[in-house]
């Protein structure tokens, strides 16, 4: 009987990321959404109201490893010469001193992944919520220093909506002084990706998955619900 070829084998092609194939206008560029198929396994139960905020939180601390290797996938290395029990080896090491800026409270949930891939980036926080009524952003804790004291920050809020906050938080990691930054998201709406385009076109954005859009009040669909409550179990 003939071969089927590789690349019409239904096995071996991995389904696309959620409802990606649908948002025809982005800027690929600027977008990279992390395809792995764990990630999308992880994210599928991580959506269910059901799961527990145990079990949430353990989706957290993985989903955001995944997407830590994705987003510094393109981290530069310099040479480093190491001693071995046999004999002496020249390897490499990340050329960059490394920050992660989770968005209070939310972006909490996602450091723990990204320490787990890079134990020796800094921590920085940052208080950003969106006002409820009137959607525009409000910032009510910053403990930045004068003068910033990494080169490469990782902007850290598991739902980019409609993009207010995420733009405003942006714009205080840049007033920083930061040269290299990246917005990390769980799950995107198209609306919020465009805002953030717009604004911050230098900025990548990393997403474990890209949503269907906005409810009437700005809620990410079909989303994560409250990631803050949800994580922190006060829903």
């Amino acid at each position: 009987s003939p071969k089927i070829p590789l690349e019409q084998t239904p096995s071996t092609q991995p389904s696309p990321p959620f409802n990606y194939l649908s948002k025809k206008n982005f800027n690929t560029m600027v977008v990279k959404i992390c395809s792995h198929p764990l990630m999308r396994h992880k994210l599928t139960f991580l959506r269910d109201k059901n799961v527990a905020p145990k079990e949430f939180r353990e989706l957290s601390k993985e989903i955001s490893t995944l997407l830590a290797y994705e987003a510094m996938s393109d981290l530069t290395c310099k040479e480093r010469k190491v001693e071995t029990p046999i004999s002496q080896a020249v390897g490499e090491e990340v050329a960059h001193t490394i920050c992660l800026i989770p968005v209070i409270r939310s972006g909490l949930g996602m450091v723990d992944g990204f320490i787990y891939a890079f134990p020796n980036a800094q921590v920085w926080h940052l208080g950003m919520y969106r006002d409820p009524k009137t959607l525009v952003p409000v910032e009510y804790y910053n403990r930045f220093t004068n003068e910033t004291s990494c080169d490469t920050a990782y902007v850290l809020d598991p739902s980019l909506s409609c993009g207010a906050t995420a733009k405003a938080s942006l714009e205080v990691v840049k007033q920083w002084g930061v040269p290299n930054i990246k917005l990390v998201c769980f799950v995107a709406a198209p609306e919020g990706i465009k805002e953030v385009e717009a604004e911050h076109p230098d900025v990548e954005i990393v997403v474990g998955a890209i949503d269907d859009g906005l409810t009437e009040d700005a809620l990410i669909c079909p989303g994560l619900g409250d990631m803050g409550s949800r994580f922190f179990g006060t829903s």
